[in-house]
């Protein structure tokens, strides 16, 4: 069994020899096999060149460096394509991640499981800017995927590399990998790890970016229910927007001849063609979706990345 730590990298400058250090040391008691693939994600400070002084050290450490800022999740999706591991350990590289609890992980996917998901239980992060937005976010992530973690945040987790090689990552969704592989089937379980305060430089994470994994999150649910069939989706909002258009209208004719209520008395019939123009413009999206699912299939896939170079990969 070997392993591939990924390790995305922006502007860590101080965090990278010590980083590197405590995994040597952690993977050096091992007996597997490994490698350590660095991606660094367009950092602007020192990170390119200290990583290029370790690669030329250790043939086990490989780099990949973007050639501008493509964001974390692209950055593992970059280290997850050119791993040759069979077990695949994605970890910050902001030290606050601890690799003393990687056996810990190897040691649930020995008895069986596919996934095996961080949990920083005691969270070393402020409270009202990153942990409460983070516990919304978790139990709003839990019940619409329907696959219930603590933290899905945290980065250091532990993939079969089988049960993840197919999926393609966008946006901010590289945290909801755990729900992608349950939904194929993959077994998941959630360990306490260690989570320390940040040294050294700056978190690249502010509140905002909760906001944008909720609407990933929305991006998910539609995936996981109507990726192959967008139709029923937008025909669903569309039968309902013409059904209630029908049922204004309806209600303005009963108005008018019942009642005595002329049309221009109330606003019903402006309502009924709002919400009939709306259902059918619902459904004419629901056929461009399906055209779009038609390319997307059947069409080559390009990668979310551009690579500058590689150290230490063979051709």
């Amino acid at each position: 069994m070997k392993l591939s730590i990924i390790i995305p990298i922006y502007n860590e400058e101080m965090n990278i020899k010590i980083l590197y250090k405590e995994l040597i040391d952690v993977l050096g008691n091992l007996s597997e096999d490994y490698e350590i693939i660095a991606v660094n994600d367009g950092s602007k400070d020192g990170s390119e060149q200290i990583l290029k002084k370790i690669a030329e050290t250790d043939s086990l450490f490989k780099v990949i460096n973007f050639r501008k800022n493509f964001g974390q999740t692209a950055a593992i999706s970059a280290g997850i394509d050119f791993s040759t591991g069979d077990i695949l350990i994605p970890i910050d590289a902001d030290l606050q991640n601890d690799p003393a609890d990687i056996p810990k992980f190897l040691e649930k996917i020995k008895q069986g499981f596919d996934v095996v998901s961080g949990w920083r239980k005691n969270r070393q992060d402020k409270l009202l800017t990153r942990k409460i937005p983070s516990r919304i976010a978790n139990c709003l992530i839990s019940l619409i995927t329907k696959v219930k973690l603590h933290d899905y945040g945290c980065t250091i987790k532990a993939y079969k590399k089988e049960v993840i090689k197919n999926i393609r990552l966008y946006g901010e969704m590289h945290r909801f990998m755990p729900a992608y592989t349950s939904w194929y089937g993959a077994r998941v379980v959630e360990i306490v790890v260690n989570h320390r305060p940040r040294s050294f430089g700056k978190t690249k994470y502010s509140i905002s970016r909760t906001f944008r994994v909720i609407l990933d999150l929305l991006t998910v649910k539609f995936l996981s229910d109507y990726l192959t069939r967008p139709m029923h989706f937008f025909g669903k909002a569309g039968y309902w927007s013409l059904f209630l258009g029908f049922l204004a209208g309806t209600l303005a004719i009963i108005l008018r001849f019942a009642v005595g209520i002329t049309f221009i008395q109330t606003p019903l019939p402006l309502l009924t063609v709002f919400l009939i123009l709306i259902g059918i413009q619902f459904i004419l999206m629901g056929l461009l979706a399906e055209i779009v699912v038609r390319n997307y299939y059947e069409s080559q896939k390009k990668s979310t990345y551009l690579i500058k170079e590689k150290i230490n990969f063979e051709n």
